[in-house]
């Protein structure tokens, strides 16, 4: 990633801060949520009894760093088998859409997520990360679906 866009990212940072990034339920849960950026619904799971029944709830803005945070956490933990992605992508970014695309088709020999079309989709984790994320992790496709009742659907 260049200079230019982390500059860019930390000076998003302090103009538009948003403190949830990620919270924790059941430990023992083989299930996470990743609302992409509806941050109104990452309220609504973290305040809910759902979340006795999901490892984690987490939102993903970027195709780099978010990307590669999602991978890091299922590979330092294990247990986790099933990521649902819902809530509304962020504008220009498609965060969800290159994970999907990593899922399906890796990274190409200088770490950027094959047939992402999101503009910096370049990933700092290992190929090992990667294949342990493809092999091991099933991801259900709620993009766009911020209904709590229907993604709750998914897991109950």
């Amino acid at each position: 990633m260049d200079r230019f866009g982390n500059w860019i990212g930390e000076a998003c940072k302090v103009i538009l801060p948003i403190h949830e990034e990620t919270f924790y339920g059941n430990p023992y849960s083989n299930i996470a949520i990743c609302t992409l950026s509806s941050l109104d619904l990452l309220r609504k799971i973290a305040k809910s009894q759902l979340m006795n029944q999901i490892s984690i709830a987490g939102r993903l803005l970027s195709e780099n760093k978010g990307i590669d945070q999602i991978i890091r956490h299922v590979n330092r933990n294990r247990q986790i088998k099933t990521i649902i992605v819902c809530g509304k992508e962020v504008w220009g970014h498609k965060a969800g859409l290159s994970l999907f695309n990593l899922h399906k088709y890796g990274v190409d020999i200088e770490g950027r997520i094959i047939n992402s079309n999101s503009p910096d989709p370049y990933l700092s984790v290992t190929k090992s990360e990667i294949s342990y994320f493809q092999k091991e992790i099933n991801l259900i496709n709620l993009i766009d679906e911020t209904d709590f009742d229907k993604i709750k659907q998914k897991i109950i």
